[in-house]
């Protein structure tokens, strides 16, 4: 079943992939209408987190918002697809890199670099960071349970020379690198709800409500003496966005517990503030609550 699947998903996406972007974008639209009006996919959790996030706004502001997100969501989905057979020239006409040597200078430091970003703009591009560096480029993802989608994922995020990991192998081949002397840019997406554990779970406040997050990245880095960098996309048009990246900190170990994973929180909900419907509002951001056992 699972390889049906595949054989289904794939042909459409490769099709997909070859449409001329005024096309793609026509297709997008289209997808819009049947994903928001027809199915009203995870309607509800975008509907109750835009809510949670912005009880200032109306009800007619935050539709605005919401509305927007979808065909956003549609955008970059197809973009992701896009990214099967799009070309360098191409890729680095539509993600532009503002301050590629922020990046290049800290490479002449020694010492991997831990990039931290979020569901916001378009994180699929942002794989193409790794033609523009030295260092080994390597994304974190979580592993799909389809494991021909799974491979596929990992060939379309592969394109531009990044090498995917899951969140399980992480800590080993981070590790070994640092055993091989070999340097690494890790890529983590850390804005999403974390994994209940118990005492291991830090709280702060985002978007102005007390929720765990994720602090993996800030431990790894901690433990392996990496560099940190923060990754902020926006989004210039429909098909365009420009990356800059601006340094969190460039001696981690001296730097108080969470204070870097907290200022990456910061740093999302600033980006959001300014513009809210290029970010993905589909998964369940405040599911845990302090007083659930």
């Amino acid at each position: 079943m699972q390889f049906l699947l595949f054989l289904l998903i794939y042909p459409i996406l490769w099709l997909i992939s070859i449409l001329p972007f005024p096309i793609l974008y026509l297709l997008s639209d289209g997808i819009y209408v049947f994903v928001y009006y027809i199915i009203g996919y995870r309607k509800k959790t975008v509907k109750e987190n835009i809510a949670i996030a912005f009880p200032n706004l109306s009800e007619a502001e935050r539709l605005n918002i919401e509305k927007k997100s979808y065909h956003h969501l549609c955008d970059i989905f197809l973009e992701m697809a896009k990214t099967m057979t799009i070309s360098r020239k191409e890729i680095d006409k539509r993600f532009v890199f503002t301050n590629m040597q922020t990046y290049l200078e800290l490479e002449k430091k020694g010492k991997s670099i831990a990039l931290l970003m979020a569901h916001y703009g378009s994180y699929e591009w942002s794989v193409s960071i790794n033609h523009h560096i030295n260092f080994i480029g390597y994304g974190v993802y979580k592993k799909l349970a389809n494991k021909y989608l799974d491979k596929l994922v990992i060939d379309i995020r592969s394109k531009f020379k990044a090498e995917l990991i899951s969140t399980k192998e992480t800590r080993n081949v981070i590790e070994q690198n640092k055993l091989d002397h070999v340097l690494g840019l890790y890529g983590f997406i850390s804005d999403q709800t974390p994994r209940k554990s118990g005492t291991m779970m830090h709280w702060y406040t985002f978007l102005g409500v007390e929720t765990p997050i994720h602090i993996g990245a800030e431990t790894l880095a901690k433990q392996y003496d990496m560099n940190v960098v923060y990754l902020k996309v926006r989004k210039v048009k429909r098909g365009y966005y420009e990356a800059s990246l601006e340094v969190l900190s460039e001696d981690v170990q001296s730097v108080p517990n969470y204070e870097v994973s907290e200022l990456f929180i910061r740093k999302v909900e600033q980006q959001i503030y300014e513009a809210p419907e290029f970010y993905l509002w589909t998964h369940k951001r405040w599911k845990h609550k302090k007083n659930q056992n």
